[in-house]
């Protein structure tokens, strides 16, 4: 079966589907940014840390070591400012502008490949910059407030989102460049990183014990799970057909959020929305296809 096409395939579409009630069972707990960030990023350091622990298999020194350089530092980072960001974003701003911030990992992934691997920048990338800034500014323009031509908690939830896709996608650069550094590590305390900047700034809201368990679901099963699965699909499939399966997250949650609470996104927010999946799928396909060829001609 793993040698099977469509392996790869699997698990990346498994992964995004694990994924896309994330954001719904944020907002079903009805916590603040930090306090959710205690209890997931806490929850999802512990879960990746005990698997990293499991799996090192006597490499743990070594591991160690690699993390304690210049760039695991920065993995470390990445990952935490990424777990703050998302809790605090879902938290204050709607879930749709959110998504498709931090949809634009491909493109980040693009640039910071050619400015850190070398890897040539193509004009597609800048039209599918260009594409998606539009599409985000159309989605922010669609709520006002206060007589403002945009609402402002709007408008920080795309500058969160697009600040998460630059560092996801630092954090995959990264790890792209030094193949030494432990993922599974890096990550795990980038996230309890996370927790703990959480549990020092957040307010309890005296959560019931039932939306604590929905924060503890998101934490310790649906990140590690989903991140697992999205990750290993990588060995199996080609990274843009894994960055396709992604952009279901970015359709299916707030979606998922709409039904679940309510939470309906206005006309602007659905085109602008249609414009960055549309923009990003095509930029993915092209360079499928573009990578395709060239594997052919050599």
């Amino acid at each position: 079966m793993k040698q099977h096409p469509a392996y790869g395939l699997l698990l990346a579409l498994t992964g995004a589907l694990i994924i896309s009630p994330d954001t719904l069972l944020m907002r079903l707990s009805g916590m603040g940014g930090f306090e959710m960030l205690g209890w997931r990023g806490t929850a999802m350091g512990l879960v990746l840390i005990a698997a990293w622990f499991i799996a090192a298999r006597g490499r743990h020194l070594v591991e160690v070591s690699a993390l304690a350089t210049g760039a695991g530092a920065l993995l470390v980072l990445c990952q935490a400012l990424n777990g703050a960001l998302f809790s605090v974003a879902i938290a204050v701003a709607p879930v749709t502008v959110v998504l498709m911030g931090v949809a634009t990992v491909p493109i980040f992934s693009a640039v910071l490949s050619h400015l850190m691997l070398g890897e040539p920048t193509t004009r597609a990338t800048w039209l599918t910059i260009a594409a998606v800034l539009f599409g985000i500014a159309l989605a922010i323009f669609g709520k006002s407030d206060a007589g403002l031509p945009f609402d402002l908690a709007t408008l920080w939830g795309g500058l969160m989102g697009l600040s998460m896709g630059g560092f996801l996608a630092m954090t995959f650069v990264l790890i792209r460049k030094h193949h030494q550094l432990p993922i599974l590590l890096g990550m795990g305390l980038g996230a309890f990183v996370s927790g703990m900047v959480g549990w020092a700034f957040g307010v309890p809201s005296g959560a019931s014990s039932f939306d604590v368990f929905l924060i503890l679901v998101t934490g310790a099963v649906i990140l590690p799970a989903s991140f697992f699965l999205l990750t290993l699909a990588n060995r199996y499939t080609a990274s843009a057909n894994v960055s396709l399966l992604m952009l279901l997250e970015t359709v299916l949650g707030p979606i998922l959020v709409w039904v679940g609470v309510g939470e309906a996104p206005t006309p602007l927010m659905m085109v602008g929305g249609a414009i960055v999946v549309a923009s990003l799928a095509t930029y993915l396909l092209h360079m499928r296809f573009a990578r395709g060829r060239a594997a052919r001609a050599a």
